[in-house]
């Protein structure tokens, strides 16, 4: 199977992103990560991890937090413009950006890569493959939302993290596991069970 790119910004919603890559992994799939200068420092900041650079640091970092020996996962530094990814001749199955702040929804949108990460989408967009992208922003300005459109249009898929109630969920665990595997649905990928609608509760 072809290997996904994960992509995490330095927006507040670091926890979608660590158990997407944990459901991945636990799927067997191949996962290319980076995270973003910006996702490092909001991970220092809200959750008190110091997460490193250097990209096979990086991978035993995230195998021993997560506790998972599946699947295959290669870190990336957020400015090596050189990595496999930042190729159209690399095949790969799907982007998806989780967070995704608007400065990186603004820089695709103008087709500017300044780094891997907007490199990887630019790639994404031009190969026709799906990019995913799940911005963090509230209340979206016009300026959110024009640049949301135009990538819309290009063939992106916005995916806003907005929870759900009909699943019922019992804690913030929970909501967490329905907003991640909502955001791969549209993948053809089932990461965890869910609770899903099958019309009023009687």
């Amino acid at each position: 199977m072809l290997p996904y790119v994960l992509a995490v910004t330095g927006a507040s919603a670091q926890p979608l992103a660590e158990r997407a890559l944990l459901r991945l992994l636990q799927q067997e799939r191949a996962v290319h990560l980076v995270l973003s200068r910006g996702a490092h420092e909001v991970f220092r900041a809200e959750q008190g991890l110091s997460i490193p650079v250097e990209p096979e640091q990086q991978e035993r970092f995230w195998r021993e937090r997560l506790q998972v020996n599946s699947g295959s996962l290669q870190c990336h530094r957020w400015n090596d413009q050189a990595a496999s990814i930042a190729s159209g001749s690399y095949r790969t199955k799907a982007m998806v950006i989780v967070p995704c702040s608007m400065g990186t929804v603004g820089r695709i949108n103008a087709g500017v890569a300044m780094d891997l990460i907007e490199r990887c989408a630019d790639v994404h967009l031009k190969e026709r493959r799906p990019l995913v992208i799940a911005p963090r922003e509230m209340p979206f300005n016009l300026i959110h939302l024009r640049n949301l459109t135009a990538l819309a249009e290009a063939g992106a898929t916005i995916a806003a993290p907005i929870p759900a109630w009909y699943t019922q969920p019992t804690s913030l665990d929970e909501m967490v596991d329905f907003l991640v595997v909502r955001l791969f649905d549209g993948l053809e990928e089932n990461l965890a069970p869910l609770r899903r609608w099958t019309g009023p509760i009687a």
